[in-house]
């Protein structure tokens, strides 16, 4: 098997581009100098770690103090096969869980749902009861283990699965630590799904700020997504500024439900993708923490220095992971984590190099984990804080993110905000073209993918890959009907009229799906539940 290149043009693949620019298609110039930074109030926008506008880093010390929380984004099959995974990662030096749940939890189906059919368990764990959510943590403590669900439209539900089940552990949840994604309007955007339309899952959000501030103390009530939209192909500058954009929109919406700003706004945090070119991601970073700053300080009048701190989680890139020589993409990820860590990110999960064609095997989670694990302990880059800062390239680089992505949320105070501006189809017809004039750049071999569309192999041979039981969705369908069959009718059915009841009048729902959740509802009947208040949300066809 020996590499070969596709043509004759493309041998000289070593040759410099003549015209180089980012993924943001910023031009990248030869040399930079001083002159770049010319009238640059350096001391004032960069400044120190750990100081307004945070630059450089939100903590003053950085990893000198604490490494990043190590996570590794998993969920596969039933909750016995989802544990099992996990206490793998926790025996191999995983420092927090990261849950990924499948299709039909995510848009509020039961397992035995007739669109369900053959979803149950593929991309993640199936939960539709407080039994799945206790065989899914068996075993684990609560309290010592901080648990990130990439969870949505039904956050609130999962949310209050997971404190039931600390509750039945004896835990006290004043304790738990951890994260739901809970960003619905990065859904309208990018992948679809969502439930119930926005003003509705705007005040789902909004009821889940307020009772975390009471309840879970130490709990992040949002993850402000960009991952997905640069998933779906945007820019660098776009993953920003419709990031931003969407946590503006979810200040706003808790500010006009009568919260305040200082309250709920330190426990929200942000959720990047690590992407390729390297010194522009680790750019990009520095941009959105100082925007970020200046966004809570000025516009939201934010007086308390937590709530102006942009705190992230950091993903590898899964849509730059290729099928084609699949080991090439252990190096991929490795490049992205080391962007993520000189970005200044608070935790980090880094993908397996099996992903493009299939969940990861233990052995490709392992290797994952490891190239967090040799960053952290290997590489020396954590014994200092924001070891880049002051090149002249990074500033710049910086600085001209920030001014494009404030460009952008411009252009969406305008349109009245990022509502109207997802109505309108603005924000997708974005990321589109971006991702097109990409995919053009790959074709015409403008933009170089390794083992795509240069350094191709003719034979390759295959690796291991990572199968689901499929007798998992008979199994899951089984204990679903078995435990409504068991059930106490009566508490079941008054949870459920209760939560009826204080979606109509406006009361806070969180108590009311604790309730339900514990008197063993359903993610499925407590989704239609909601379902029959709010509608569903059905996309416009914008022409």
């Amino acid at each position: 098997m020996t590499d070969k290149p596709r043509n004759a043009a493309s041998s000289d693949a070593a040759s410099p581009d003549q015209d180089p620019r980012t993924s943001s298609n910023i031009p990248i110039h030869p040399l930079y100098t001083p002159a770049d930074l010319k009238g640059q109030n350096l001391e004032g926008d960069v400044g120190y770690p750990g100081q307004y506008p945070f630059t450089r880093g939100v903590q003053a010390t950085m990893y000198r103090g604490r490494l990043w929380t190590m996570r590794q984004y998993a969920g596969m099959g039933d909750a016995e096969e989802s544990n099992k995974r996990y206490k793998y990662l926790l025996a191999h030096g995983t420092t927090g869980l990261s849950v990924a749940f499948d299709l039909p939890t995510q848009i509020g189906l039961d397992s035995d749902h007739p669109l369900a059919a053959g979803e149950v368990g593929k991309v993640g764990v199936a939960i539709d009861s407080i039994e799945d959510m206790q065989r899914l943590f068996d075993g684990i403590d609560l309290t010592r283990i901080s648990t990130s669900m990439t969870i949505n439209a039904t956050a609130s539900i999962l949310l209050a699965l997971y404190v039931a089940v600390a509750r039945r552990q004896g835990a006290d949840i004043l304790k738990l630590s951890g994260t739901v994604q809970n960003d619905v309007l990065k859904e309208y955007i990018a992948r679809g799904t969502y439930i119930y339309p926005p003003k509705q899952a705007l005040r789902i959000i909004t009821d889940l700020f307020a009772w975390t501030n009471q309840n879970l103390p130490e709990w992040n009530t949002i993850s402000v997504s960009g991952y997905h939209m640069r998933e779906a192909g945007s820019t660098a500058v776009q993953e920003v500024a419709f990031t931003l954009g969407n946590g503006i929109a979810y200040v706003q919406a808790a500010l006009d439900a009568g919260l305040d700003v200082d309250k709920f706004a330190p426990r929200i945090s942000f959720f990047f993708n690590a992407h390729n070119n390297f010194l522009e991601e680790v750019a990009k970073f520095r941009a959105a923490r100082r925007m970020w700053a200046h966004i809570m300080r000025q516009r939201f009048k934010a007086r308390d220095p937590h709530s102006w701190m942009l705190r992230f989680h950091t993903q590898t890139a899964g849509s730059t992971l290729t099928a084609q020589q699949p080991e090439n993409n252990i190096v991929r990820t490795a490049i992205q984590a080391l962007a993520a860590v000189l970005g200044g990110t608070q935790s980090l999960h880094t993908n397996s190099y099996d992903e493009a064609l299939a969940l990861p095997t233990e052995q490709a989670a392992r290797i994952a984990l490891r190239t967090q694990q040799i960053l952290g302990y290997e590489s020396g880059v954590p014994q200092t804080v924001d070891p880049l800062a002051g090149s002249y390239f990074l500033e710049t680089m910086t600085n001209e993110i920030e001014r494009r992505a404030t460009v952008y949320l411009e252009k969406i105070d305008v349109m009245g905000g990022i509502l109207k501006a997802i109505e309108r189809g603005y924000v997708q017809q974005e990321i589109q073209n971006a991702a097109y004039e990409y995919q053009q750049q790959v074709d015409q071999e403008q933009a170089i993918v390794v083992g795509v569309n240069r350094f191709v192999v003719e034979e390759e041979k295959p690796i291991p890959l990572q199968h689901i039981d499929e007798a998992l969705e008979r199994k899951q369908v089984e204990r679903l009907r078995a435990l409504r069959a068991r059930r106490d009718p009566q508490p079941w059915k008054d949870a459920l009229t209760r939560l009826e009841e204080a979606a109509r009048s406006g009361s806070n729902l969180m108590p009311n799906i604790v309730d339900a959740v514990d008197a063993y509802a359903t993610v499925g009947e407590i989704s239609d539940t909601l379902r029959k208040v709010f509608g569903e949300y059905k996309e416009a066809v914008v022409i």
